[in-house]
């Protein structure tokens, strides 16, 4: 007896050891219903000149990243941002946004779908798409919403704060990301300055709200979110939502809702702020840095989203 506990303490031993040996467990990734398992061809609507065409899918990609992100950044930087553009593709095929507009996939219009220009691509651009061939990011068995901006001012933001998105929870988003990006972006990212005419506030209030806000004496943000930026803002006797105003008055001008100065003078609306975008997903500038500093795609990917699965649908 004694001899079998003894093999028996050793074969448990051995056990364990084998355990460690291997490492943690991972958790098996649950796979996309329906996604393909092939690169398809897509139907694009090409705005540009009123046509339809058929794609295949890695080759328009090619145009997305080299329209959306600069195409001599590293490649490190584009190859995230061919991940995180399949992604919104793949994302957006499955709830068919784009087919009940124009009947086909994908858009060319920035208003619709993503940005596209394939005469922007070069080699590092086609490595990047390459490299990351059939990439996505997936949380629980689904497309990621693949929300990105240009400059997230130094830290990201939550849906709701950042986009005024409440239509389903997205706890994927890392809000709180500090990516330091404000030391190698653009001086207008740094710091920007916008006057508006306060006849074109006014109107653009009355549009969002339905409300008159009245004569316009002073502006106040009333309510900001977790990274600081302005979630709700009163002017005159309208109070909006931060996001919205920023669309309504031009997102070229109003560039963020990382507000920092909010005023009337004369005849304008005053409003100082950083950063270029809705600093919801990932930041492009931020991508940049953290390719610099030798992130890999992935790595960069997991910094501005939380318990993600980036898988390979396609060899």
């Amino acid at each position: 007896m004694r001899i079998v506990k003894i093999v028996m303490v050793v074969l448990v031993l051995m056990g364990l050891l084998w355990g460690c040996a291997k490492g943690p467990q991972q958790k098996p990734v649950e796979p996309v219903p329906g996604a393909p398992d092939q690169e398809p061809t897509i139907s694009l609507y090409v705005k540009e000149q009123g046509i339809k065409k058929n794609i295949k899918l890695e080759e328009y990609l090619a145009g997305v990243v080299a329209a959306e992100m600069e195409p001599s950044w590293p490649e490190n930087a584009l190859a995230a941002q061919a991940i995180l553009a399949r992604t919104f593709t793949m994302e957006n095929i499955k709830a068919q946004r784009v087919k009940k507009l124009h009947g086909t996939d994908a858009s060319t219009d920035i208003e619709e779908f993503q940005a596209y220009d394939p005469s922007r691509i070069n080699d590092k651009v086609r490595q990047a798409v390459a490299s990351t061939r059939g990439q996505v990011i997936t949380y629980r068995g689904d497309y990621v919403k693949g929300w990105f901006s240009a400059c997230d001012g130094g830290i990201s933001a939550t849906a709701p704060e950042g986009l005024a998105y409440t239509k389903e929870p997205t706890p994927y988003i890392k809000a709180g990301a500090r990516d330091g990006c404000q030391a190698i972006t653009s001086p207008e990212n740094k710091h920007w300055r916008v006057e508006l005419p306060l006849q074109q506030v006014r109107a653009a209030v009355q549009k969002i709200s339905g409300t008159d806000p009245g004569s316009i004496n002073a502006v106040d943000i009333v309510e900001k979110g977790p990274s600081g930026r302005a979630t709700k803002i009163q002017i005159g006797s309208a109070t909006v939502s931060g996001p919205d105003l920023r669309l309504a008055l031009g997102s070229d001008k109003v560039r963020s809702t990382l507000i920092s100065s909010a005023k009337v003078q004369g005849n304008n609306l005053v409003m100082e702020g950083k950063g270029f975008g809705h600093g919801v997903g990932l930041c492009q500038w931020g991508a940049n840095k953290l390719a610099l500093e030798g992130k890999t795609p992935q790595e960069i990917i997991k910094f501005y989203y939380r318990d993600v699965d980036i898988q390979k649908l396609w060899d």
